[in-house]
């Protein structure tokens, strides 16, 4: 494994991998690497992986600055020492860069004023080359003889195990993920669509709930974003972008009704939230409108008072409280039970074949009657079905939302912008793309959960 491969022609495709090993930071490669230079005597040391025809310095020991390097630099592999040392046309080893006539004219020579080199690829389980191991010197060194590529082939070959270990692929696998969450939060590619909140009986829309689509590719559905967020963790920015975004557009929604926005108990925790959450709580207050923070269960709770006393203060402030999600599992009913809920939302579960299963009817008559004894609003969601909704009014349900009412559009319903025709008596909307800029205009709709 330690021995680079021989080839006169080294072809683009041999070093591009269809995933990325990228492994920026890892104690294991920088002790390796900083033993590979102390041992060798150099000025600088570097790992560097390929990718997309550059090679990307992922570590690096020694000043790297007396060399014009530093971590994070991608130059192009094909104006490298490491290409020809791939293709055989240079060996692994160069104690006079500036005298050797296979190097001295090369412009990597003397943009980084190279008088040394030795160089050892890293191979993955297939014996396919993903990187190279590097000690460089400003000056020439003749004491690197034979002894040196033997050595730097014995570390390379550590630093591939450790590449290839599954603790090093959980790490790039999250590394990958934190980058392209934070491109997502950088670009702020988010726009919000509101799909209305009616009441059963006459139609009337009470609240719009403010849901989150990303543009881009790298989370064609919104559950994947705030899950990938979550990982990273950078989940409460994320979900703090989203219901900024949301109530920055509070004006669109009709005065007397209520935007809510989907926030975890994390976030809800989060004092930049909460400060979000009264600011436009207050202008709601002014305009005729209202604002409510939906809490979804799909964070566990660890510190309940905490939550509590999260709550009491944005609810001070005029913001109303949803449990999201009820019936779903345990954390919904504990919510309910320790935060005292102005509005309860039976999740979806429960009402899908709620005109045909006995049990889901029970448990919704039980609910219906619990939130009017605590004095809650209860919503049904995700209702899609006539007879679904035929059978919540006779369990004493007054207020749905789902499909059947209104899917997520880019206006609220009452405030249709251009290109949104509202199909009056069908329930249903025609989209086009609405009047609005910025983040809020980015194509791509998904249903989900969060905001």
């Amino acid at each position: 494994m330690g021995q680079p491969p021989h080839r006169s022609d080294l072809q683009h495709h041999d070093l591009e991998q269809p995933e990325p090993v990228e492994d920026p930071g890892a104690p294991e490669v920088q002790r390796l690497l900083d033993l590979a230079r102390t041992h060798l005597g150099t000025d600088i040391a570097w790992v560097s992986l390929f990718s997309e025809g550059r090679q990307r310095i992922s570590a690096l020991s020694g000043r790297g600055e007396d060399m014009h390097v530093a971590q994070g630099d991608a130059p192009p592999l094909q104006e490298s020492f490491c290409v020809r040392v791939l293709a055989g046309t240079l060996p692994a080893v160069v104690p006079d860069a500036r005298r050797d006539p296979r190097t001295r004219d090369l412009a990597v020579t003397g943009q980084l004023g190279i008088g040394s080199y030795a160089g050892a690829p890293l191979l993955d389980a297939a014996g396919r080359p993903v990187g190279m191991l590097c000690c460089l010197s400003r000056g020439p060194d003749p004491r690197m003889d034979e002894r040196a590529p033997r050595y730097l082939a014995l570390v390379a070959d550590l630093i591939s195990d450790h590449l290839a270990s599954p603790l090093a692929r959980e790490r790039r696998a999250l590394q990958q993920t934190r980058t392209r969450v934070q491109r997502l939060l950088e670009r702020q590619d988010l726009r919000v669509l509101f799909q209305p909140v009616l009441r059963l009986g006459d139609r009337g829309v009470v609240a719009h709930e403010a849901l989150a689509r990303f543009g881009g590719e790298d989370f064609p559905r919104p559950d994947l974003a705030f899950a990938a967020a979550g990982r990273a963790g950078l989940g409460v920015q994320l979900e703090l972008l989203a219901a900024r975004t949301a109530l920055e557009q509070l004006e669109r929604v009709p005065a007397g009704t209520a935007l809510n926005v989907n926030l975890s108990a994390e976030a809800l925790g989060d004092e930049e939230v909460q400060g979000v959450l009264l600011q436009h709580a207050h202008r709601a207050a002014r305009t005729g409108r209202s604002v409510t923070a939906e809490i979804t269960e799909h964070v566990q709770v660890t510190d309940y008072p905490a939550l509590v006393e999260a709550v009491r203060r944005v609810r001070s402030g005029g913001v109303r409280i949803a449990v999201d999600d009820a019936g779903a599992g345990y954390a919904s009913f504990r919510h309910i039970l320790q935060l005292h809920p102005d509005t309860i939302k039976v999740d979806v579960s429960l009402v899908r074949d709620v005109d045909v299963d006995p049990v889901r009817q029970a448990l919704t008559r039980s609910l219906v009657d619990f939130a009017a004894d605590v004095g809650a609003s209860l919503v049904a969601e995700g209702v899609e079905q006539p007879a679904e909704s035929e059978a919540l009014s006779r369990l004493g349900v007054r207020l749905v939302q789902g499909f059947l009412f209104g899917r997520p559009a880019p206006a609220p319903r009452g405030a249709p912008g251009p290109g949104v025709v509202d199909l009056s008596g069908s329930g249903s909307v025609v989209l086009g793309e609405p009047g609005v800029s910025g983040a809020a205009a980015r194509p791509r709709e998904r249903r989900a959960g969060r905001p």
